[in-house]
């Protein structure tokens, strides 16, 4: 099982999530437990996607950090 790191932002009426090593997998949700809903099934949807065009599935390489400002 891979872990792929996922940013979230708040945007004016709903949050938006994508994933950096996925290009292209994206999701849109009202709340935060929503967002991780859809970006969850929006990664297993990708993957599942580039399993059946037999694509190789990238390695998770971007690293997350919190920075105190």
């Amino acid at each position: 099982m891979m872990r792929y790191a996922v940013v979230i932002e708040k945007a004016p009426g709903n949050y938006s999530a994508y994933v950096p090593d996925l290009p292209g997998c994206v999701a849109t949700g009202l709340t935060l437990e929503e967002i991780e809903q859809q970006i969850r099934e929006a990664v297993e949807f990708h993957l599942e996607g580039m399993r059946e065009e037999e694509l190789q599935i990238p390695e998770p390489t971007t690293l997350c950090n919190d920075v105190e400002a």
